[in-house]
């Protein structure tokens, strides 16, 4: 039909892969907030926390080292409530972009 290869993409290629690209950035929002708590812990030390701390390991150091379960569990759950959030949200703007391809 005389579509170049860029116009063959934009107007075939990505209307199909749409509702894959939706949900996989729709799933990819609720992993945000983890920045990769193996890595951070292994290189952890006093010198470096001041600016090496994050959530994850703020949660590790107040449960595990310093016993308080209740206030670590409280702050993991607020993080978790948070990346639901962001989900739900989301979710909610990509219906607005194409109804099919959402989750919920």
């Amino acid at each position: 039909d005389g579509a170049g290869r860029f116009r063959r993409a934009i107007s075939v290629s990505l209307p199909c892969i749409m509702p894959t690209i939706v949900i996989l950035l729709i799933l990819s929002t609720g992993s945000i907030l983890n920045a990769g708590f193996d890595q951070i812990l292994n290189m952890y030390n006093p010198a470096v926390m001041d600016v090496a701390d994050i959530l994850d390991t703020y949660v590790y150091r107040q449960g595990l080292e310093k016993m308080q379960y209740s206030y670590s569990t409280a702050v993991g759950l607020f993080k978790s409530v948070i990346a639901l959030i962001m989900v739900l949200s989301t979710n909610r703007i990509a219906k607005f972009i194409d109804k099919d391809s959402v989750l919920w």
